[in-house]
């Protein structure tokens, strides 16, 4: 089992920034990727971003250029930078990893992008 925490959410007026991180714990050797989704009510959760273990990234169309994942291996965390928030950002933002066992989620930040 993996379990991730996530923490950094919260309210920003737009064109503000958040940093979001994640650290994982547990069976973490068999992770081998990492990520961002985002979820609003009534809607799919969406990917936003995510690393694999060889340091590769993909983004979201709509957050390219804002948003930069990256990952710290000797804390077990990765991170999401955002900037030049939207409004449109506004959702529950999940930390995904991917190990041997499937796909594991954190319970959820919120982010709001409200002035």
């Amino acid at each position: 089992q993996v379990q991730l925490v996530e923490s950094g959410g919260g309210l920003v007026q737009p064109g503000g920034s958040l940093r979001l991180s994640c650290a994982a714990s547990g069976r973490i050797f068999s992770i081998t990727a990492m990520g961002w989704y985002r979820q609003v009510p009534g809607k799919q959760r969406d990917l936003v971003a995510r690393i694999t273990s060889g340091g590769s990234t993909n983004y979201a169309d709509s957050v390219a250029g804002r948003f930069t994942i990256s990952r710290e291996n000797a804390k077990n965390t990765v991170y999401l930078q955002m900037n030049s928030l939207k409004p449109e950002d506004t959702a529950v933002y999940y930390c995904w990893a991917l190990g041997r066992g499937g796909d594991y989620w954190g319970q959820g930040t919120p982010v709001t992008v409200s002035s």
